[in-house]
């Protein structure tokens, strides 16, 4: 039986696999049609590229074109000395050997229809003739409406209208992890976007401006960007693009943008009165230490120490002493110079507020009348002048 059982598997094997011989080559004798199509096999394609307006899922694009057309390039020709370009670039991109000639290129945000733009006064500072390269090819003669080098901000104008301004974004909102889009024209390669996430934000203490409250992210920001905006996923501005930490004059993943609040107030500042209102009580002071305060006789750790007042200034006039602790501004505690330095800077020029005082052993109030900050001088000259 056992015999049998083997003869009758082999035989079936055998015509197994003659039937698959026969399928392969010569189907027909299997009842196929002669000449009959052989079989046709499905494939799965993949799916096109999105047309124009689409975009793949998790894609920046729709942010993208939504704001570059308000970004454009700024050239800008100056007869100064190679050195005060030289230095305006190794402050904000680190850069030892680029910026020594007359021409620089930067970028700027459209912020209204009528052809406002907002960019870095690094970019114009010192610029005898500006022109502006729209995205759609344009170029344009622009005019300076006023500067801010205590913000580094500058508001352009260009004689064209129905312009594609960017749509202001809360960049109060902003948190530590979200996305967001550096566009500008770096090293003058032409309009180029990049992407990364906010690292830090309230970043101060840089040593770039006088007022100091960037947002930092490593989006690509080089050299050119400067004055670029930095948006979020809807293409909304959070930031103008002002400088980078770098060691070799490119990106290292670590640039900073000037908040659009910021920018905001000193646009409408410079547009509406030709001038950024700020408070300022003609004060020079230093961030208080434990050892300073030892060594002062102090009993206060926490402050701003004065180590010098302007002769005949608001200051002075109100009583405030070389060695004086300011712990608050108008009823706002200050714990540092940058604190001190904003709380000043928002009282309203010729009205008075009185500031808390530690001088020794005694806590004074003292009463100040605040007046108009001097604005900072530019490259030229030395800048800023006390507090």
């Amino acid at each position: 039986m056992r015999r049998l059982w083997l003869i009758f598997s082999q035989a079936v094997t055998v015509a197994l696999a003659a039937v698959f011989v026969l399928a392969t080559l010569k189907p027909q004798w299997l009842g196929g049609r002669p000449g009959s199509a052989p079989v046709q096999f499905s494939i799965i394609q993949a799916a096109p590229l999105p047309l124009d307006g689409a975009s793949s899922p998790g894609s920046y694009a729709p942010a993208a074109r939504r704001a570059s057309p308000s970004v454009v390039s700024v050239m800008t020709s100056a007869a100064e000395s190679p050195a005060s370009a030289s230095d305006a670039l190794r402050r904000h991109f680190g850069d030892p050997d680029g910026g020594g000639g007359s021409a620089g290129t930067g970028s700027a945000v459209i912020v209204s229809p009528d052809g406002y733009l907002l960019t870095n006064n690094h970019v114009i500072d010192n610029a005898e003739q500006i022109e502006i390269g729209l995205a759609d090819g344009r170029r344009v003669a622009a005019k300076v409406v006023g500067t801010d080098p205590d913000s580094d901000l500058a508001v352009l104008k260009v004689d064209l209208g129905g312009l594609p301004a960017i749509t202001f974004g809360d960049a109060d909102a902003l948190q530590v992890g979200d996305i967001v889009l550096a566009i500008g024209n770096p090293f003058n390669v032409g309009q180029t976007v990049t992407s990364g996430i906010v690292s830090a934000v309230g970043r101060s203490g840089l040593g770039l401006n006088t007022f100091e409250n960037f947002i930092q992210t490593d989006a690509a920001i080089n050299p050119g960007n400067s004055g670029g905006a930095l948006v979020d996923i809807n293409g909304q501005l959070l930031g103008i693009n002002t400088a980078i930490y770098s060691r070799s004059g490119g990106s290292m993943g670590i640039g900073f943008a000037i908040p659009v609040a910021t920018a905001r107030q000193v646009m409408e500042g410079l547009i509406t009165e030709g001038v950024v209102t700020r408070g300022w009580i003609g004060v020079q002071p230093s961030d208080l230490t434990r050892d300073m305060a030892e060594s002062f006789g102090l009993e206060v750790e926490r402050g701003v120490l004065i180590t010098g007042v302007l002769q005949d200034g608001p200051a002075s006039a109100a009583g405030v002493q070389p060695g004086d602790v300011v712990v608050k501004v108008a009823g706002t505690p200050v714990m540092n110079t940058a604190q001190l330095l904003d709380a000043v800077a928002g009282l309203r020029p010729q009205t008075q507020a009185v500031l808390s005082v530690h001088r020794g052993r005694q806590q004074l109030e003292l009463t100040v009348r605040v007046a108009q900050r001097p604005k900072a001088r530019t490259a030229r000259g030395a800048p800023g002048s006390g507090r």
